[in-house]
């Protein structure tokens, strides 16, 4: 009977011994990009995407999500490289989504710019970075990977393997369990991935990207130099159908590359190619991932872009390659180009056919006129809302706890050049002629630190590809006359019918001529229209459409800077603010001296910026001041205990 089991593992093992080392994690999924990948926490735009988008994932059959963050531009920078509390508190959100939908996350660091080399010491910060990583989802669920550094380039494969082996065993001091993607230098190469170092470890996946042949996936890519200009290049090769080299790019690698397309730009070309990754994989006996593979959409043909996914999924699945395409949205995404990327509404059905993926009901959206109001910023962007703020040198903060009016939040603008605008972008064109037809106004709360500022709030009109369509503008102009500008918050409202039409810049200056139209509204915009504003910070609270004034200023206190942060001195009222043990476990004592007699609020908020609890809140004499709070009664997580007196706030991050 023994012989006889030994006989049929020995079959197995011969009948599937190229996909044994290969045994699938996971198979098939997206990368949810630019989401976490902003330049700034202070920008990262929370509630772009939602538990909802993670179902609608799922929904298409996939079984794994790369999730890129731009880990890097998320911590307080050197020399301690210190992860913001408010970033795990973001990150944990979609963590959680994952887990309770049971699909499989990538935590993919995509710190990453194409045209500046990986330096020789990165592993520093990533040692700092991944074991605070390590060490705060190290008890999830096993569907939670990591990936340690996105196309690493520069350094050979060699030097960025040791680089990489040191991340490695950084995590493993903490993290035992959860499934490391590692990968090789040149953009995660498939070609590098034989100069690799031997990894002792058993619990990791080998990851390559695939964009061949570059000429058709990267036609028109402006950060592919002299790829700008390309347009026309067909997948198969076809000679009718090959377009002339561009002015810019002769003599250049893209002229010398389109000679020998005959040959690069066929299917066996691109099979042999994917073959590098199967080599490696069969001589390594490793789990290898195409972590990315995709055509950008902007001059390439839709049908021979459809095909070449054919061709590069398929190959893929017949080798058992487990595979995330790059993108769900945008360029390189899932939907038709040019669409509203709405998952009920704009998917490229013969896209997400060629790719394996369920096929969910299309319908067609019927734009309907707005018939009651909505906010645009709370404490954060809302839903079906698009921060896409533009400026030179502006700093801008979407989660600024300076004295907020309401929440905990407002919106923070520091010097802005001329024509900076902070620009809050429609999901879905809105029709507001009904809400114009029924009083309905602009809302908001402002406070400025300069007299003389001046700016701009307009609705511009959405362009569409007739060619008599312009972004026309609606606008308001806000100066001293309206606000004074001296620190304190003060409450706008702009009716709609005070806005005035201002014309449209479409290339080139258009005057108004009574032909801005309410049914088509893109976008809300706060420029600095009339000139640059240096020196200047502006704040901006509660914005939102409606047609009750109700707001209220809740914060009538004045803006003293610098406002001091964690323990120290409230404006000379509160000293020795204290909070121990912090982290808490059971239960931790805060305590403060007054040094006059003072209104006080001792409060805790989660991270988000949702009160938790109030200890405090009456007026206190002179005096040294202690209360406790029983961290036991509430979840484990990050939280803000906030002190205020009349005078100023402070706040102390609270670990649980």
């Amino acid at each position: 009977m023994k012989n006889r089991i030994k006989s049929i593992v020995f079959v197995l093992l011969m009948t599937f011994g190229t996909v044994v080392y290969a045994q699938n994690v996971f198979t098939k999924g997206v990368n949810l990009s630019n989401w976490f990948q902003a330049s700034s926490l202070k920008q990262l735009q929370f509630t772009k995407f939602s538990k909802q988008d993670i179902k609608n994932i799922k929904s298409l059959g996939c079984d794994v999500i790369r999730f890129p963050i731009n880990l890097h531009a998320m911590t307080n920078g050197a020399p301690n490289y210190t992860i913001s509390p408010l970033f795990f508190q973001f990150l944990d959100s979609v963590v959680t989504w994952a887990e309770d939908l049971q699909i499989h996350l990538i935590i993919d660091n995509h710190t990453f710019d194409p045209n500046v080399n990986t330096p020789t010491n990165f592993d520093i910060p990533l040692r700092k970075e991944w074991i605070q990583m390590a060490q705060h989802y190290k008890n999830h669920s096993n569907n939670i990977l990591y990936e340690i550094l996105n196309e690493p380039h520069g350094p050979t494969t060699a030097v960025w393997g040791k680089m990489q082996k040191t991340v490695i065993d950084t995590i493993r001091t903490i993290d035992t369990k959860h499934t490391i993607i590692v990968g090789a230098s040149n953009y995660n190469a498939y070609t590098e991935m034989k100069n690799i170092p031997v990894y002792t470890d058993t619990n990791l996946i080998y990851t390559f990207h695939f964009y061949d042949p570059f000429l058709f996936t990267h036609q028109g890519a402006n950060w592919a130099k002299y790829m700008d200009s390309l347009s026309g290049v067909p997948y198969p090769y076809n000679a009718v159908k090959m377009p002339a080299c561009p002015s810019n790019a002769k003599g250049t690698w893209v002229e010398t590359e389109l000679k020998k397309y005959n040959t690069t730009g066929t299917d066996s070309s691109v099979k042999k190619l994917i073959d590098f990754a199967i080599a490696f994989r069969n001589q390594r006996k490793v789990k290898i991932y195409c972590g990315e593979y995709g055509v950008y959409n902007l001059n390439s043909s839709n049908d021979d872009r459809i095909y070449w996914y054919t061709i590069v999924r398929q190959y893929l699945d017949a080798n058992q390659i487990p595979w995330t395409t790059w993108d769900y949205q945008g360029s390189f995404g899932l939907f038709v180009k040019g669409s509203n990327e709405q998952f009920n509404y704009d998917l490229n059905m013969p896209l997400v056919k060629t790719l394996g993926f369920n096929e969910p009901a299309q319908f067609v959206y019927k734009k309907l006129p707005d018939s009651v109001g909505f906010p645009i910023y709370t404490d954060y962007v809302e839903k079906n809302v698009i921060e896409n703020s533009w400026s030179d040198t502006a700093v801008l903060d979407l989660y600024c706890t300076k004295q907020p009016n309401n929440g905990t939040n407002s919106i923070q603008w520091k010097n802005p050049t001329q024509y900076s605008k902070m620009l809050f972008q429609f999901v879905y064109n809105k029709d507001l002629s009904q809400l114009k037809a029924e009083n309905y106004a602009i809302d908001m709360m402002v406070r400025g630190d300069n007299p003389t500022a001046t700016f701009e709030v307009r609705f511009i009109q959405k362009k569409t590809t007739d060619a008599t369509s312009h972004p026309w503008r609606m606008s308001y102009t806000i100066d001293k006359s309206k606000v004074p500008m001296d620190k304190y918050w003060h409450h706008v409202r702009i009716p709609f019918s005070a806005m005035k039409e201002t014309g449209a810049w479409d290339g080139t200056w258009l005057n108004a001529n009574g032909e801005f139209d309410w049914t088509t509204i893109g976008q809300l915009e706060i420029v600095a229209e009339q000139k640059a504003l240096p020196s200047t910070t502006l704040w901006f609270d509660n914005i939102i459409i409606n047609n009750i004034d109700t707001a209220q200023v809740y914060d009538t206190t004045k803006l003293v800077e610098p406002l001091p942060t964690y323990s120290g001195i409230i404006n000379g009222v509160v000293n020795e603010f204290t909070v121990s043990p912090n982290p808490a476990n059971q239960q931790t004592t805060i305590s403060y001296n007054l040094e006059s007699n003072d209104d006080i609020d001792v409060s805790i908020y989660t991270i988000l910026g949702q009160k938790v609890c109030t200890l405090v809140h009456t007026n206190q004499n002179a005096g040294t001041y202690s209360v406790n709070l029983l961290t036991s009664d509430y979840a484990p997580g990050m939280y803000i205990c906030r002190l205020r007196s009349s005078n100023g706030i402070s706040s102390i991050e609270l670990l649980k």
